[in-house]
């Protein structure tokens, strides 16, 4: 999909929202499977300052859209959770890192439908925001899929394996998470120069096939 700047400037407040409204989402299905924690916390809300990252959701976010990178990634403060406190043991945590990444894809289809009333309505302008919100939530979504650790697809492997592999799992992510913010740089520069090509031509072809116009 290719951006202007104005285009650049809203998809990356877009961004910026959608992540939160990711991390939400990961809070409302743990409470649904019977875990308080986010909502004791204040954090079972839109309120964009109780979920803002400075680095996550701001500088990362802007130095990737404004750079062209061709990676749309940005993270919120996690929505905490306690996995001893979901009532099904066995997925729970699968569904809960699922939750996220399937708000996102819902976001990307719903507004890849307003796209094409947009379009055939004859209102370019409108067209152009909902692609602009579609292509945002489908990049993340499809992102956060990925079973890399620490995002969700990671998380929702994790959770689907035998309970042998899945601590072998996380003690490899406890590993990783020790590096802290250098082992997120060094998957955002391994993704950037190695995958990043691939990845976007796969979510351009799924973006085209959902708004039924080229990417």
């Amino acid at each position: 999909m290719q951006m202007d700047l104005a285009t650049t400037v809203f998809a990356l407040v877009v961004l910026i929202i959608s992540v939160i409204i990711h991390e939400v989402a990961h809070g409302y299905a743990a409470y649904a499977l019977g875990d308080p924690t986010a909502k004791l916390q204040g954090r079972l809300t839109l309120n964009p300052l109780r979920h803002i990252d400075p680095m996550g959701s701001i500088i990362v976010p802007a130095l990737l859209v404004l750079t062209h990178s061709g990676i749309m990634f940005g993270w919120a403060k996690p929505v905490p959770y306690n996995p001893h406190n979901l009532k099904n043991r066995r997925w729970g945590e699968a569904i809960v890192g699922a939750a996220g990444v399937a708000t996102n894809l819902l976001l990307a289809v719903v507004f890849a439908l307003l796209t094409r009333v947009a379009l055939g309505a004859g209102m370019p302008v409108y067209a152009q925001a909902a692609a602009t919100i579609a292509f945002v939530n489908l990049f993340l979504g499809l992102f956060n899929l990925l079973p890399i650790p620490p995002i969700d697809g990671y998380t929702i492997l994790r959770g689907l394996l035998p309970y042998k592999y899945a601590m072998s799992l996380r003690s490899f992510e406890n590993r990783l998470r020790s590096g802290g913010l250098f082992t997120l740089v060094a998957f955002l520069l391994l993704f950037s120069y190695v995958f990043a090509g691939p990845f976007s031509v796969f979510v351009n072809w799924v973006f085209a096939l959902l708004v039924g116009q080229p990417a």
